[in-house]
């Protein structure tokens, strides 16, 4: 694990040091290896730390492993082998301190839901058997200010253009103040201002220390607010920092059969369709 540690050898008459204090990671893995039910691993092998404050990309062609690995951080795959800790505990214990946003809603546009409705969903768990306070209001008033949709949280969700959803839907997951940010492939399908305001919002949150997990299939995305990048194709390929990583030859192995182009601003790999 990666962690600050100081030097004790301060020397007399200079002056003393605050002992740095070791930072726990929000994510760690070693040979990590998740599967659904009693079926053979989906993805093995995954080793890898994010602190607080830093986002890991997961990057891979269909069927890769992606998704496995992000609903593996919430407790909803089994491990089956390796070691996974997430905010210090198991997947399952964290659960609470994390917050999700999947790729869509899954909500009936034509459901008659609110926006500020759909992000209280993400108090819940705090909630318990007790009507919505006045501090779960002042929480969902502060998370839709934080995604700029309050003057839209009495409209009905299925009405808002897909940007707004996925701004909805990353404001149900603040809502509680979580530690750890899993977000599943959040850029698809927006248009260039949600997109730019999601950017905004995760380098603004990434300042304040929460940790963030992105799968994606956009390398541009990556390169703008991620620290780290997890390559997949059934196993871990590459993992580190991300201009270590984000190499041609990786990218090749990682993408095998399909035409991949690298210059130092592009990199071209085949369109996504779908969870992987």
């Amino acid at each position: 694990m990666r962690g600050v540690t100081s030097d004790s050898s301060a020397t007399a008459g200079s002056p003393t040091r605050e002992p740095a204090v070791a930072v726990r990671p929000a994510v760690s893995a070693s040979g990590a290896a998740f599967r659904y039910g009693s079926n053979p691993p989906a993805l093995s092998d995954v080793t890898l730390d994010v602190v607080p404050g830093e986002a890991l990309a997961v990057i891979g062609p269909n069927g890769a492993g992606k998704s496995t690995f992000i609903l593996g951080l919430l407790g909803l795959t089994t491990l089956a082998g390796g070691e996974l800790r997430v905010l210090d505990r198991s997947p399952a214990a964290a659960r609470t301190a994390v917050g999700y946003v999947p790729q869509t809603a899954g909500l009936d546009p034509e459901f008659p839901v609110t926006l500020d409705q759909v992000v209280m969903m993400g108090r819940y768990r705090k909630l318990g058997w007790r009507w919505p306070g006045r501090a779960d209001r002042a929480a969902v008033h502060a998370a839709l200010d934080r995604v700029g949709l309050t003057e839209h949280h009495r409209t009905r969700f299925g009405r808002l253009s897909g940007g707004q959803q996925q701004r909805g839907l990353l404001a149900r997951a603040l809502v509680s103040s979580p530690r750890l940010l899993v977000l599943d492939e959040p850029f698809n399908g927006l248009d260039q201002t949600s997109r730019d305001t999601l950017l905004d919002i995760v380098r603004e949150l990434k300042a304040e220390g929460v940790a963030f997990v992105i799968s994606t299939h956009d390398l541009d995305l990556a390169r703008a607010v991620c620290d780290s990048v997890l390559l997949v194709n059934g196993v871990q390929v590459a993992a580190g920092p991300r201009d270590d990583v984000l190499t041609l030859d990786n990218l090749e192995r990682v993408f095998a059969g399909h035409q991949v182009e690298l210059d130092e601003h592009t990199v071209v790999v085949p369109p996504h369709d779908g969870h992987a």
